[in-house]
Formats: C-alpha cells, sequence, structure tokens
C-alpha cells in the first residue's frame, strides 16, 4: 500500500485511477483492499 499511497500523495495517480489496483471479485489481481482504497483517498470505494 505505501506505493499507492506515495502515488496519490504526489499526484501520479488519481482517485479514479487508483480504484483499478483495488482487489475486488472482478479484479482478483488487484494491490490494495477497499479499506486501504478509503485510508488512501478518504472516499469510500462502492
Amino acid at each position: 500500500m505505501t506505493f499507492w499511497k506515495l502515488a496519490y500523495e504526489c499526484k501520479w495517480i488519481d482517485a479514479e485511477g487508483l480504484r483499478a489496483a483495488v482487489k475486488t471479485d472482478s479484479n482478483p489481481f488487484g494491490e490494495i483492499r477497499p479499506e486501504e482504497y478509503k485510508e488512501i483517498t478518504g472516499i469510500d470505494f462502492n
């Protein structure tokens, strides 16, 4: 998660782009959990 947090804080990726890194049923190869997405962005992942 550290890389994704840094990438978001440095504006290398926005919240919409970060959604692609979240592990879900349709994206089992994601690198972060929905809870981590909220921790990084402050936005609920739904």
